[in-house]
């Protein structure tokens, strides 16, 4: 199906292009977001008619979008997950997550602007792609963590692993200290018990009992 672009579409085309997409494309995405019209002799004379005022309002909602952008480009969020020990999420962390935490520290993101490039599953930083504007988008950063104090760990640049291998290696210290302290306390009591030479003698009745 042909269709006339009323905005600038990723991988697609301009605004006021004409180009050929498939059916499903056409029905299901471009043409009920208002994104497209099919290119037909009305519709472009139609878009013709329009195009002074929807450049302009095109340019108007590419400002507000850029000041945005400046403001959240580069902000890093904080989605608390339950997680196996390897990292692993129960779960996965979806686009409205995304948009919910952005949302509670007062940016106004709605889920269809966020891009995934994969499903986030593991623990760490995620950059996700949020995109405010058919031309204009920004960068975040999702610190998926267990906790607030892994989020600060994470965010300090400490990775899932290495924070594993901190807390074994804090474990086995606290073991290690521990038979250090049970040692030290069998010594000591080695050393309060009495050795052979100063273990009392036993007094020898023998000549009490001879008469």
């Amino acid at each position: 199906m042909q269709v006339i672009l009323l905005e600038r579409v990723a991988k697609l085309g301009q605004m006021g292009e004409v180009v050929s997409v498939k059916d499903g494309f056409a029905r299901n995405y471009l043409l009920p977001q208002g994104k497209a019209l099919r290119a037909n002799d009305g519709n472009i004379a139609s878009f013709e008619s329009q195009k002074a005022q929807l450049e302009a309002t095109n340019l108007e909602t590419r400002g507000e979008a850029e000041k945005l952008a400046e403001k959240l480009d580069a902000q890093q969020f904080v989605v608390i997950r339950s997680a196996s020990d390897a990292g692993a999420l129960y779960g996965s962390v979806t686009t409205r997550d995304a948009a919910d935490v952005a949302t509670a520290e007062g940016f106004t993101v709605d889920r269809k602007q966020i891009v995934l490039q994969r499903p986030i599953k593991d623990l760490g930083l995620h950059s996700v792609t949020v995109t405010l504007h058919p031309e204009v988008s920004a960068e975040i950063v999702l610190n998926v963590a267990r906790s607030e104090e892994e989020a600060e760990l994470q965010a300090a640049g400490k990775s899932i692993q290495e924070l594993a291998a901190e807390e074994e290696a804090d474990a086995e210290f606290e073991i290690s200290e521990l038979f250090d302290d049970i040692g030290a306390a069998a010594a000591d009591d080695d050393d309060l018990a009495p050795s052979g030479d100063d273990a009392p003698a036993q007094e020898d009745s023998s000549d009490d009992d001879e008469t």
